[in-house]
């Protein structure tokens, strides 16, 4: 049986057509837009932003979400085409799948693994770290147990974790939301994403104000290296600081690719799929860089290095917007609910790319089963519920938050690549959305994620080499065995 094996595209297209016997269609243009938005303003722009700012870039973190947006904008015009001309779920892996053949998809399928459930993983971390700002700077209590909130590898002083229980009650929780149905999901995701944008239009125009011009005056450092609290160095300042920078933020936009895996529960995916991803990528970058340029002219990156840290907005807003104390008490909540949809959103991806993984049979069959009443994938979010939960409760946020950046620069490679094979292998294919300058557009998003995976550093590339490696074991070993497609030849 060949590993090179493609699921032919007319196959596809025919389970596609059959969503009365599957998935529910249910999900319009808006919604997918608000589902992309979901995802994408959370702990990217949250967290990771001053992250950036402390360990690469300074202030021009700000050029680090350009690029990153540059590279997310080009690989956005690729799932757009595709998504709109193979509205299934499963994503790039399906689009790999139809195109390269079984061994890549299964590559790309065990990739998205990084992307969102370990994607999703980071966010409970940050959603555990501003549940504790939350009770001792709006709520006045006494926070949660250091040892109760953060994994068995953190220590602070004599301190040390043991397991981070509120990173794996909320994933519990949104687990249990999506297995109840994607509509519901769907309502209560809109009505977080309205109070997120609030939030950050009302940060943008208050904070402005506040912009300290010496914070700016030196806004592109000198190359140095800047070693953090657990030993590691990093290029700081520099092109190399902003290349790091673009894909540490990479991360913040994470989301709108998510959007393309609910393309079998849309009304109407040919019209409104380009829509949500084209249209929540747009949104949120216009945020994310005027965001960025109000944070690092508030405070100092001696505050994200130090006393900020992961809940930096609130901080930054509390020492030096006087007055507006109010709002900072108003971002740690917001913030929470908004970190709760990315979660969202993310166990939605994943849940249907192991759906789709496990109708092929490369992943046991009853990840493909459907509940009987609610028509989701039941099955899948009960194991992801499992994996992501253990990711959030032992693992600390700035290792899984990096394989999640690596691990997504990599699957949209494979998608701008998908889109160039597709034109040569199906020239005649519907496409309702077409990709402008093909070969072009495709093979220049791949350049720039190459280069943000270049300024990730060796110690990601190892990581990604080291899940790429249990992933081949595990097709070799069961995946290969069982593939449907390979039974049926």
């Amino acid at each position: 049986m060949s590993i090179w094996r493609r699921k032919p595209l007319a196959q596809l297209l025919a389970e596609a057509s059959e969503s009365e016997k599957g998935l529910k269609r249910t999900l319009t243009a808006w919604s997918l837009v608000a589902l992309g938005i979901g995802a994408i303003i959370g702990a990217g722009l949250f967290v990771r932003t001053a992250t950036a700012a402390a360990q690469n870039a300074g202030p021009s973190v700000t050029f680090g979400f350009i690029i990153a947006a540059i590279g997310c904008a080009l690989a956005g015009l690729c799932y757009a085409e595709l998504s709109s001309s193979i509205p299934i779920s499963g994503s790039a892996y399906t689009y790999t799948y139809a195109t390269m053949g079984e061994f890549l998809a299964w590559i790309i399928g065990w990739d998205l693994i990084l992307e969102y459930a370990v994607g999703a993983a980071t966010v409970g971390i940050a959603w555990s770290e501003y549940l504790n700002n939350l009770l001792v700077n709006v709520l006045h209590t006494s926070p949660i147990p250091y040892e109760w909130c953060h994994s068995p590898f953190q220590s602070s002083g004599d301190l040390h974790g043991i397991i981070n229980l509120p990173a794996l009650g909320i994933v519990a929780a949104i687990s249990l939301l999506l297995i109840k149905g994607t509509q519901e999901s769907a309502f209560v995701n809109g009505l977080i994403v309205l109070v997120k944008v609030t939030i950050v239009i009302l940060i943008i125009i208050l904070g402005w104000q506040f912009i300290n011009p010496v914070n700016h005056e030196n806004y592109i450092p000198a190359a140095t290296t800047y070693t953090d609290e657990a030993g590691l160095p990093h290029n700081f300042g520099g092109l190399m600081g902003i290349l790091g920078a673009a894909g540490t933020v990479f991360f913040a936009f994470i989301g709108f690719d998510a959007v393309s895996t609910a393309a079998q529960e849309t009304k109407n995916p040919k019209r409104d799929m380009p829509i949500g991803i084209l249209g929540s990528l747009a949104v949120c970058t216009v945020l994310y860089i005027l965001f960025a340029h109000v944070l690092t002219g508030v405070a100092t990156i001696e505050d994200f290095r130090t006393t900020g840290k992961e809940a930096s907005v609130a901080f930054a807003i509390n020492k030096y917007m006087i007055g507006y104390e109010w709002l900072g008490q108003f971002v740690t909540v917001a913030i929470l609910f908004g970190f709760s949809s990315v979660i969202l959103v993310m166990l939605l991806g994943q849940s249907r790319v192991f759906y789709a993984m496990g109708k092929d049979g490369l992943l046991p069959s009853y990840f493909g089963d459907l509940h009987p009443k609610f028509k989701t994938p039941y099955k899948a979010n009960l194991v992801i519920l499992v994996i992501v939960g253990l990711f959030a409760a032992f693992v600390p946020g700035d290792v899984v938050g990096d394989m999640t950046s690596i691990g997504t620069l990599f699957a949209f490679i494979l998608v701008c690549i998908s889109v160039i094979v597709l034109r040569k292998r199906e020239p005649n294919m519907v496409r309702e959305f077409k990709t402008p300058w093909v070969p072009v557009v495709p093979i220049l998003g791949v350049v720039v994620c190459l280069a943000m995976i270049y300024g990730l550093g060796w110690a990601n590339w190892l990581r990604l080499i080291g899940w790429m490696a249990l992933g081949f074991i595990f097709y070799f070993g069961y995946s290969k065995k069982h593939s449907k497609l390979g039974k049926e030849e």
